[in-house]
């Protein structure tokens, strides 16, 4: 027996890509019999988007959606959808058409090869070269930095066990690293190549800043993954170089000027007009703040709680009932 199928599509100003996309998955999921519900997460669009979803979800009773008061990134949107998605196998593809439908067959014979994650591979891509160039090398930074050798990280089409999901956070803009997250706690992250289709409406939402922004949260992620639970195993190690550095330099600068009063043939030495004891004085502060900031995280750690839901929703569709 098929299991069950939760489809995540975001939307940001995607109306006129919807009605066709819905009538794809459509086609495809009565072509192999699956059952599923599709949920449509609008993040502030400012077109017609959720009108149209409106009227798909009144035509079909497998739709569920939400929209947001404003904006909130597409970290929120997979989160938020996540959080409707009822069904063991749950996969995520952008509203743009750049995504085939029809791949949805191929996700999800991989995860039944024993994979909890698989990440799309657009190998050949549609896009101008200035995106796919960047995207590639950022691609390669990923695997060289995290370990998990994918060669789209950034693909939007993923599909994924519903057990992953319940222990991955998403927050900020994490959710292009899902499979780093997720291959940290033991999953096991597949790849798939699929089809790549050019952009029929609209233009991409995303600029330059995208992979400025992806490699501070590549930094996040590095250190979320080796010392997201011992946080002042890095902070400690630092704070304490420093430390040590600033009191050696300073112990040095303390002997050098006792010497140079109490021994026979030394020039006294003043230490007030030395540069050195300046930077070792920043050294010793800084290595005690650094293993300060430490014990308040180790401290947080022990006190956690998952924060609360970093989107707002004005609205939501539901089935009606049977």
């Amino acid at each position: 027996m098929k299991p069950p199928l939760s489809i995540v599509v975001p939307v940001f100003n995607e109306a006129p890509s919807l009605r066709q996309l819905h009538a794809e998955i459509t086609e495809v999921l009565a072509e192999h019999d699956y059952a599923a519900e599709i949920i449509f997460v609008d993040d502030g669009s400012r077109d017609e988007s959720w009108a149209v979803i409106r009227e798909l979800a009144a035509e079909d009773r497998r739709i569920r959606a939400v929209r947001f008061r404003r904006n909130f990134g597409k970290a929120a949107a997979l989160s938020a959808g996540f959080s409707l998605a009822k069904n063991p196998r749950v996969l995520t593809m952008d509203a743009d058409l750049q995504d085939d439908p029809r791949e949805i067959p191929n996700f999800l014979a991989k995860v039944e090869e024993g994979f909890d994650v698989v990440s799309g591979w657009k190998r050949i891509r549609h896009d101008p070269w200035h995106k796919v160039f960047p995207s590639r090398i950022f691609n390669r930074m990923v695997s060289s930095v995290t370990g998990v050798r994918l060669h789209d990280h950034n693909c939007g089409m993923k599909c994924y066990r519903r057990e992953v999901l319940e222990e991955v956070v998403l927050y900020g803009e994490l959710h292009r690293f899902v499979p780093v997250l997720a291959a940290a706690r033991g999953f096991r992250v597949g790849e798939l190549v699929i089809r790549h289709r050019p952009r029929q409406f609209g233009k991409s939402k995303y600029g330059f800043s995208r992979f400025v922004k992806g490699f501070l949260d590549l930094l996040t992620v590095r250190f979320l993954i080796g010392f997201g639970q011992r946080p002042q195993h890095v902070l400690g190690t630092i704070g304490l170089v420093s430390f040590g550095l600033g009191a050696v330099i300073l112990t040095y600068l303390a002997a050098l000027w006792t010497c140079s009063r109490t021994l026979p043939g030394w020039n006294p030495i003043t230490l007030h007009d030395r540069p050195l004891v300046v930077y070792a004085t920043g050294l010793l502060l800084l290595g005690g703040q650094l293993m300060s900031m430490g014990f308040l995280a180790e401290l947080f750690l022990a006190y956690h709680v998952r924060p609360d839901r970093t989107y707002s929703v004005a609205e939501r569709i539901d089935p009606p009932p049977p």
